[in-house]
């Protein structure tokens, strides 16, 4: 009996001190699924702009706001048929009247898109200001040109002083 747990013990150690590379190698596969919607994003870059009309404006009966001056915002979507960018203005009783505040935009369409490059006044529901047909993966700046016409309209309350008159545009993007 000692003889064969004695032999027993040296057969453990013999298959204990066989190297790792003598055992059988296994692999297997996992499968890993990105399931993607399409989705967007809107930055406000220029949360408010004044517009302070000049005596030439009040000659022209309008005020501007364009380019570097009007507000920019921020877009991009991966969606692969493209996504639009809309503007609304939702104030229930806006102070500066609808058909005088206008709006375009000198920023081209995307591929396969659109944009609003003549003044077309806000509305309360949304009006589309700038498209692409494709996928647009990095943040593109959009500009809102802005024009205020009639100026004869808005009165200065304080004589002598300055009167505001406020709206607040909503943005929205939505894919196509």
């Amino acid at each position: 009996m000692k003889r064969f747990f004695g032999l027993l013990v040296a057969v453990a150690l013999v298959a204990a001190c066989v190297a790792p590379s003598a055992h059988a190698a296994t692999s297997g596969n996992a499968t890993v699924t990105l399931a993607a919607s399409a989705s967007t994003m809107v930055q406000i870059v220029d949360a408010n702009v004044t517009l302070v009309p000049l005596p030439a404006d009040y000659d022209n009966d309008y005020v501007e706001a364009v380019g570097a001056s009007g507000l920019r915002v921020r877009v991009k979507s991966n969606s692969s048929t493209g996504m639009i960018l809309r503007v609304r203005c939702p104030d229930a009783a806006p102070q500066i009247a609808l058909p005088d505040l206008l709006v375009k935009t000198q920023t081209a369409g995307g591929t396969g898109g659109t944009s609003q490059t003549t003044y077309s006044a806000i509305t309360a529901t949304d009006q589309n200001l700038w498209s692409t047909g494709q996928a647009q993966h990095t943040l593109l700046t959009v500009t809102t040109d802005l024009r205020v016409q009639n100026l004869f309209n808005y009165d200065d309350a304080n004589g002598g002083g300055t009167t505001s008159y406020t709206n607040t545009l909503t943005y929205s993007v939505v894919t196509q």
